[in-house]
């Protein structure tokens, strides 16, 4: 047709398509088809044309419909999700048909019943953007509607969408407005991302060992459920994939799952071999991957020493993951849980220009969802970061600060384990030793796989001036879950802490010298290395790490250390003393 006869319109487009088809499909193909097949006839098309639309195309899992009007188009989309709502009502979970849809409004090119173009090709991105039984539309959608239905939108940021050329500014619709507190918990939720767990592959040869591949997998994902960072996709749903072997990116989108753990597991003899890897869904690449090999002496045992290592490590990756796709994105485009995330990574440069940066874009979060517990817990953990690196004027304020942000995220959601390590650290801070050490000890009992609430707790068993043997323990069990902690210096010092008051000097002096290999002007670092090396005698490598510092000078770092308690402050003073540098 020649170029000047083609013929353009506006127009409001609906995609929409099966979440999880493949899956349903393979469970039940007859019944999938029999149950969509009824969908599409006793509602969707009666639904579409109720309100003016029309079915351009259908596709054995999806369709493609066109309104006149912008309006009429997201109502409709909102009483298809409605009415599939209610169609589910007495269906089982799994068996579940639940659609996903995009709406776009653009010029489309028509070419007899068709219809084609960037204004078709950004609808059906956005229905992949969409959640199971979730709507998302473009700017230009909600610029249309926005003061003409009774909805709520959550902004979810500028998107790059695949063969579109410039970014688009994306919207979801929360269908339950009757309950928006409610609401607000999801469109949070759904703004992280989710992680999959896959049945591990029994390698074995031995039938009998599949138990234990299953077994694992399931611990697997009640230990990263227990994590409060991002939602973990259901048993159900990733077992239908239990003996397949399905191409990640195909899983990520059915089950809308941004992250995919794999692996498998051989027993041969007394001995067994996991291997776990973490994959970025929609790219394919490989996060993270390690092996497991250990004796099956105890098989229950074994598990659970594979399923906290695996959910340990695991969980630090995927928000490391998440840090590197994060700052690719606009600074304009940010919504809270990336200002969040931007924060995070901004206070772990450990600067001072980092953590005012990091108050920035946590204040934002804030602002942003008040109600984001998340961000408080952040925001607790940088003003103590204020006090400890000595970036603020007033110590004081900046430690009651930290106080109130970490109560408020407590107050927020009291089963976050990570809340209440913030919180320990706070009334540490202030001076509350006793109410800190129970409030480390709750996170631990929330979640027994968050490192830091283990390292927490033994750090405040250790400088608190309780038991530094137990407390080491505990530091350990936390660095072993998560041994590539970007604050890995800081619980080195701790545990060095420990071994000076246990008067392990050679231990205390070497893990206070890795600290500082890591972070040389890490003030607790120096100061327990000083003093285990006075301790042991070696007064000029002491002297040397503080130049010309006077005595008094010296003894004032050790006094303005706020989260140490008089004990341990007391031994890093001996240690000073017997190298000449303190009174």
């Amino acid at each position: 047709m020649p170029v000047g006869h083609v013929q353009r319109r506006l127009a409001a487009i609906l995609a929409a398509d099966v979440a999880g088809y493949s899956r349903l499909m393979g469970a039940d193909e007859e019944g999938t088809l029999a149950a969509l097949t009824a969908h599409r006839t006793e509602l969707i098309e009666p639904c579409i044309a109720e309100h003016r639309g029309r079915v351009v195309k259908t596709t054995g899992d999806g369709l493609l419909a066109e309104f006149a009007s912008v309006v009429d188009a997201v109502r409709c989309a909102v009483a298809f999700q409605e009415g599939i709502v209610r169609r589910n009502a007495d269906i089982p979970e799994e068996c579940r048909i639940e659609f996903r849809i995009g709406v776009n409004l653009g010029d489309v090119i028509v070419q007899e019943d068709d219809i084609y173009g960037d204004g078709v090709n950004i609808a059906a991105r956005l229905e992949g953007l969409a959640e199971p039984g979730g709507i998302c539309v473009s700017d230009m959608v909600h610029a249309g509607v926005r003061n003409k239905l009774a909805l709520r939108f959550a902004n979810l940021g500028e998107r790059s969408l695949k063969n579109i050329a410039e970014p688009v500014r994306v919207f979801r619709i929360a269908l339950d407005t009757s309950h928006e507190e409610g609401a607000s918990a999801t469109d949070a939720l759904f703004r992280r991302p989710a992680v999959a767990v896959l049945p591990f592959q029994n390698l074995s040869g031995d039938p009998e060992q599949e138990y234990f591949a299953d077994g694992l997998t399931e611990d697997i994902i009640t230990a990263l459920s227990l994590w409060k960072s991002f939602p973990v996709i259901a048993r159900n749903s990733t077992f239908a994939y239990k003996g397949q072997s399905p191409d990640i990116r195909k899983v990520g989108a059915e089950l809308g799952a941004r992250y995919v753990i794999e692996g498998s597991v051989r027993r041969a003899a007394d001995r067994v071999r996991i291997n776990a890897q973490l994959i970025n869904a929609p790219t394919g690449h490989h996060v993270w991957a390690e092996r497991f090999d250990r004796r099956m002496a105890d098989v229950f045992a074994v598990q659970d020493e594979i399923t906290e290592r695996i959910a340990g490590v695991v969980a630090p990756e995927l928000s490391k993951a998440e840090l590197r796709r994060s700052a690719a994105k606009r600074p304009d485009s940010l919504d809270a849980w990336e200002c969040y995330v931007r924060g995070i990574a901004a206070v772990y440069e450990g600067t001072r220009e980092g953590n005012a940066r990091a108050h920035e874009l946590l204040r934002r979060a804030v602002e942003l969802d008040p109600g984001y517990g998340k961000a408080h817990v952040a925001l607790s953990y940088l003003h103590n970061r204020d006090v400890r690196l000595e970036f603020t004027a007033d110590p004081a304020q900046s430690a009651r600060l930290s106080l109130d942000a970490a109560r408020r995220a407590v107050a927020l959601d009291d089963s976050d384990s990570d809340a209440y390590t913030k919180l320990a650290r706070a009334l540490n801070l202030n001076g509350q030793n006793e109410a800190a050490l129970s409030a480390a000890r709750k996170a631990v009992e929330i979640n027994p796989f968050d490192a830091e609430a283990r390292i927490i707790l033994g750090s405040a068993l250790t400088i608190l001036g309780m038991s530094p043997k137990e407390g080491l323990e505990r530091m350990k069990e936390g660095l072993a879950l998560n041994p590539r902690d970007p604050r890995r210096y800081v619980w080195q010092t701790h545990m060095a802490c420990a071994h000076l008051r246990m008067e392990q000097y050679e231990d205390a002096e070497r893990l206070a010298r890795e600290a500082m290999t890591e972070r040389p002007d890490y003030v607790e670092a120096r100061l327990v290395r000083a003093s285990a090396l006075g301790f042991l005698g070696r007064r000029d490598e002491a002297r040397a790490l503080y130049g010309q510092a006077d005595r008094g000078e010296i003894a004032g770092i050790v006094d303005r250390r706020r989260i140490w308690g008089r004990p341990m402050k007391d031994v890093v003073l001996d240690g000073l003393r017997a190298a000449g540098m303190a009174e």
